[in-house]
């Protein structure tokens, strides 16, 4: 039975969707000795290459692992930069025949929650917008917040992308004119938590994700630090993003940055102390 390319080459944990369909477009893929298009199908006989190499472990979904990072400010989340930032794969356990794949980008001077894993089909489909997967963040903003201007932020706003909006906002607190919130939002635009802010005439000076579905950034897990997810917050995971767990899930071990974590159950009062 044929299957997409992309699909094929997600499942045994080459990269995301996303990324895959990327490198079709840019020719880096051939199916035997032809440049693949977008859309095309193979089945278990056809050879597939990238960048002029040999991929072998297509029709296998080798076990998966996911891991949370704690992002600190100032890295990157590219594999290489030409501007020779740091970037969150300089501090990644190594893996063997796979890769890991970011779920959601943070940029530059965004802190916080990142979750890697090297299950191109979970990482797709908790970025996709259509599953709704709920994103966390703790953020700093400079400038008075009218009851009317919260309002406004939970209706929607029209960005150069679209309408936008938060689905839910707290107050959590601050003095002066540098307040704490926390948003939540079911989508991954491009900055747009500092665009929404900024669309309404408020300018963000701190912005911090707490939580991207059930995965919450618990406070022992310390900047540019990372740990696996347990059993549990596996199970979570995959749920939330409408796929089966592997039986016998294997993860990586927690030998290098950080141990595995208790999961906890997560609600929006949870994180009203987050200032930094």
């Amino acid at each position: 039975m044929t299957e997409r390319i992309q699909k094929v080459l997600a499942n045994a944990g080459y990269g995301s969707r996303r990324e895959i369909e990327r490198w079709i477009e840019q020719g880096r893929i051939k199916v035997n000795q032809n440049i693949a298009t977008l859309g095309d199908r193979i089945d278990p006989g056809d050879r597939v290459f990238l960048d002029g190499k040999p991929l072998t472990r297509l029709g296998t979904k080798p076990k998966q692992k996911i891991i949370v990072y704690h992002k600190p400010i100032g890295e990157i989340c590219s594999r290489q930069d030409p501007e020779g930032r740091p970037t969150i794969f300089d501090h990644l356990p190594t893996l063997e025949k796979a890769r890991w794949i970011t779920v959601g980008r943070l940029d530059i001077n965004t802190v916080g929650l990142i979750l890697l894993t090297t299950d191109g089909e979970l990482a797709n489909r908790l970025m996709h917008p259509s599953a709704e997967v709920e994103r966390e963040y703790a953020v700093r903003v400079m400038g008075d917040v009218s009851p009317e201007i919260m309002q406004r932020l939970q209706r929607g706003v029209e960005l150069e992308d679209g309408m936008a909006k938060f689905d839910r906002i707290l107050d959590s607190g601050g003095s002066g004119r540098n307040h704490w919130y926390h948003v939540i939002l079911k989508e991954g635009r491009n900055r747009e938590v500092r665009r929404l802010w900024e669309a309404v005439g408020l300018t963000v000076s701190r912005l911090l994700r707490v939580r991207y579905g059930p995965i919450v950034l618990e406070r022992s897990l310390r900047p540019g630090k990372w740990r696996a997810l347990t059993s549990a917050e596996t199970d979570a995971l995959y749920q939330v993003a409408g796929l089966q767990p592997q039986a016998d899930e294997s993860n990586v071990s927690p030998h290098r940055h950080g141990g595995r974590k208790k999961s906890s159950r997560h609600t929006l009062s949870r994180h009203k102390r987050t200032r930094e």
